[in-house]
């Protein structure tokens, strides 16, 4: 793995150049361009805030705490981190399969084009944390957050679900080569994960629910609940993780990337060979 890292390292350039080339195809015919990335998930959090914040307010109120007179700030902090976790997969799952004719002429290692797609999704991330830095300096303003050291959970949250979606994109484009059917199974993962992982709603509604506790520790196991905490923890302290939870967060983000990047060497001549 150590090589690995050190040749992907040394193509570094070519993983700038697929990520601009990406990026410059997906808006090239599009007259809104990278405002895509910011029109969609501010119209998300418009509708979740109509649904949880108006019509079930009381229920939503009740477990959001310090958040509660926040509720929009929350929603976007967790739904623009969201739609980086949700394009980087599905977009990674296919990052092979669609740039087959590349990825056998090209001299560059095979990694280069499953990171290249969480990447390009990270840069549009990036470019919608203005708008959600704006959002929280009009709330700062009125008191409604206070913000402080808290800030530093950001470039925790941002490394940890980088090392996450990498394993992730680097294990599902491999197999996907392999049995088409994945990309579709994908499509409903994906769909169950944003309900299953405290976005559009506290951690302390599933800790309080009677549930089973095995179903509550399988709940935590998920690394995207730490993640996404650690995103909330930007504007509300309270919802730090704890040890036991960022440690599990931490732990498991860096097991799937060994394991992601483990089956890829080890998939890599049967890819090349199906390609």
């Amino acid at each position: 793995m150590t090589s690995g890292v050190a040749a992907l390292w040394s193509h570094r350039n070519s993983l700038r150049i697929l990520v601009k080339r990406d990026l410059a195809v997906k808006y090239q015919q599009s007259v809104l361009g990278y405002l895509w990335s910011l029109i969609e998930p501010l119209g998300m959090g418009a509708i979740y805030w109509f649904v949880f914040g108006v019509l079930y307010s009381r229920d939503t109120i009740r477990h959001l705490g310090d958040a509660a007179d926040s509720y929009p700030l929350f929603l976007i902090t967790g739904i623009f981190a969201w739609m980086w976790t949700s394009s980087a997969l599905s977009e990674a799952t296919n990052a092979l399969t669609g740039q087959s004719r590349l990825i056998t002429t090209m001299n560059v290692p095979r990694q280069v084009f499953p990171i290249g797609r969480v990447t390009g999704r990270f840069a549009e991330y990036a470019a919608g944390l203005p708008i959600l830095v704006a959002v929280a300096v009009g709330y700062a303003a009125y008191d409604r957050i206070d913000p402080g050291w808290s800030l530093l959970a950001l470039p925790l949250a941002v490394a940890v679900q980088g090392v996450l979606l990498v394993g992730l994109a680097l294990l599902l484009s491999a197999v996907n080569v392999l049995m088409r059917d994945v990309e579709r199974f994908m499509r409903l993962i994906i769909r169950v994960l944003f309900y299953a992982t405290p976005i559009i709603y506290p951690l302390s509604l599933v800790r309080d629910a009677d549930l089973p506790g095995w179903l509550k520790v399988a709940y935590e196991l998920n690394p995207l609940v730490g993640i996404f905490q650690l995103h909330h923890a930007v504007w509300y302290p309270d919802e730090f993780p704890d040890a036991r939870l960022l440690a599990t967060t931490a732990g498991v983000s860096l097991l799937v990337l060994a394991v992601g990047w483990w089956s890829f060497r080890r998939l890599e001549p049967a890819v090349l060979k199906e390609l």
